[in-house]
């Protein structure tokens, strides 16, 4: 089978760890609560800041929230490891900017993440992450993006949405964690 996989907020718990490192940036101390409540992906406005403010605050802070010891979420990588010892082809699609695709796919290779050139995507737009992953003929992708998983409900490719505060209102397969994931492929591919 053939697998898609979005990075950020997906494979890696980065939005969480930005926000923590928001905080010490900006010297404001706001509850994880409020961080769980955001019912959109940026983060910025849990601090006061302005849409222009956050953006700008985001871009200056990729290459550490990127690049540094942003979490993987548990489960993740052992599962991953589990489909490619499986002889399943596992792609990793990211709208990353095009500037940190080498750094980016190095970052997997560090992490243990398996991953070859030819099976990671990165620098496009999200808008053009459907094309990619129809083009891929994928089984399965995982993201969790609404403005992504939205172009692919007509698409045969089963998309599933890792749960996020911002994503609740998609009538897709979601899982929460990477064991109930790891559940649910295994019982649809065995």
């Amino acid at each position: 089978m053939r697998f898609g996989f979005d990075v950020d907020d997906t494979l890696i718990n980065l939005r969480e760890y930005a926000f923590h490192y928001y905080q010490e940036q900006l010297g404001q101390k706001v509850t994880i609560d409020i961080f769980h409540a955001l019912n959109r992906v940026e983060i910025h406005e849990a601090f006061g800041l302005s849409d222009e403010e956050g953006k700008k605050m985001w871009n200056q802070s990729l290459d550490f929230l990127y690049f540094t010891d942003c979490p993987l979420y548990p489960g993740a990588l052992e599962l991953l490891k589990q489909l490619e010892s499986e002889g399943h082809d596992i792609f990793y699609i990211t709208s990353r900017p095009p500037e940190h695709t080498e750094n980016t796919f190095s970052w997997l290779i560090n992490q243990g993440f398996p991953v070859s050139r030819e099976n990671f995507f990165c620098g496009m737009k999200d808008s053009e992450k459907a094309g990619i992953i129809k083009d891929l003929n994928l089984d399965y992708y995982f993201d969790d993006k609404p403005a992504v998983l939205d172009t692919l409900t007509n698409d045969p490719v089963k998309a599933i949405v890792k749960d996020q505060s911002y994503n609740r209102h998609l009538d897709l397969p979601r899982v929460e964690n990477w064991d109930e994931l790891g559940d649910l492929i295994n019982s649809e591919i065995k």
